[in-house]
């Protein structure tokens, strides 16, 4: 039987933290969503495409940043606190680096070998917040150990609104791409510190280290959990910008934030307020509690994405303008691709806490490779048919994957 992760601390009631997770989330989602209402307005379709573009590469990668020390922190025992954190910085700080350099790669492909320098420029200017992550990464684990999940909510959530800020003044004196690519190294400092702040912590040599391949293990599946998941979420646009051009991976790339972009925040603010909770329990407890957690989070999200897709017709036009009114129904299918990524959250929680990232990561690897290639294979008859292929894709994976699971988990 497969060991799992537990650990000690009491933690507020799910829904109480939960919340918090979604008004943080909601609040970063909708200020982010302003600066793309001014850029709808002030930037091109293209311009847009080549903001997508930058942010899909940099996306994948900030994804791989989750290398699973973070959770290794939260279900460390306490006599083993010290050690694990000095490990875990250690292995941030390598990873964080590696992880730039792989981008900085990237960004000379576009430059000598395709000829987008200004792809390249901004790719690098957005993987450069990776080299300054880790000095808040040890004290925000710690934080949510420590049974602060609500302030580091508010600190993630404020990052984004203070990024989205800076995006629409720069758009509005400055409208070019940059602008919503440039707030999110700005603003790194900012949380850096503020987790620092709110978590003291100072690497304590005395206390040594963990042995490091318990971390690889562990976090190699987390890893590769958290890039198929990105990639799940990002390769439509490389797909969508491959097939149909940069103007088209424009309109897919506003439709998505408009659209799935707000709504799937609720699957990330599941994942963050569920997985210390499950820590904290243990065999038939974690199972209910997540059983009941899954019903908590379905009848408060659910009737929210159902109405947000329902009312797109009505906001769209209003909020982003009437050239955007065509794309409606594109941003309502979109919408409801977010019902199976909150299961499935609240199910990859449960498998992580159950030791199980191995069997998250086949398990998201196999549904990334059925949507990708269903995209793929639809994109190219419009983009609406692509919305649809992509929500029934979404189901059937995200869906069907978790039912099975709770079904052999009794």
């Amino acid at each position: 039987m497969s060991s799992t992760l537990t650990a000690s601390v009491t933690h507020p009631p799910l829904l109480k933290t939960l919340s918090v997770w979604i008004a943080s989330e909601a609040m970063a989602k909708v200020t982010r969503l302003g600066a793309i209402i001014i850029a709808a307005r002030v930037l091109t379709p293209a311009d847009l495409g080549l903001v997508a573009l930058v942010l899909a590469f940099g996306e994948i990668l900030k994804a791989m940043t989750d290398n699973g020390c973070g959770q290794k922190i939260i279900a460390a025992r306490d006599k083993d606190l010290a050690a694990t954190c000095n490990t875990a910085h250690r292995l941030f700080k390598l990873w964080c680096g590696v992880l730039f350099s792989i981008g900085c790669a990237i960004a000379a492909i576009f430059h000598f070998y395709l000829g987008q320098s200004e792809t390249a420029l901004l790719l690098v200017v957005y993987v450069s917040h990776f080299l300054i992550m880790p000095v808040g990464l040890v004290p925000c684990f710690l934080a949510m150990r420590n049974g602060k999940s609500r302030t580091v909510a508010a600190i993630t959530g404020g990052q984004v609104v203070l990024s989205a800020l800076l995006s629409v003044f720069l758009l509005l004196i400055w409208p070019v791409p940059a602008a919503l690519i440039l707030p999110r190294l700005l603003t790194a400092p900012a949380w850096a510190f503020a987790m620092r702040y709110i978590q003291p912590w100072q690497a304590d040599t005395s206390a040594g280290t963990m042995p490091v391949m318990p971390f690889i293990r562990f976090g190699s599946a987390v890893i590769g959990v958290e890039m198929t998941k990105s990639l799940r979420l990002q390769a439509d646009k490389l797909i969508i910008g491959g097939i149909l051009g940069m103007e088209a991976l424009g309109i897919w790339f506003f439709a998505v934030n408009a659209g799935l972009g707000l709504a799937s925040s609720f699957a990330n603010a599941l994942a963050f307020a569920l997985f210390p909770s499950l820590c904290a329990k243990t065999g038939k407890d974690r199972r209910e509690h997540l059983k009941s957690a899954l019903k908590t989070a379905l009848f408060v999200l659910a009737p929210i994405v159902l109405a947000q897709a329902f009312l797109a017709p009505v906001y769209v036009p209003l909020v982003f303008g009437a050239n955007w009114s065509a794309m409606t129904n594109l941003v309502s299918i979109l919408c409801l691709a977010a019902i199976p990524a909150i299961i499935w959250a609240a199910i990859a929680q449960w498998l992580r806490a159950e030791d199980r990232a191995g069997d998250e990561f086949r398990i998201s690897l196999i549904a990334t490779i059925l949507l990708t290639a269903a995209l793929a294979a639809s994109a190219s008859s419009g983009l609406q048919i692509a919305a649809f292929t992509y929500l029934a894709a979404a189901t059937l994976t995200q869906g069907g994957a978790a039912f099975l699971i709770l079904k052999n988990s009794r």
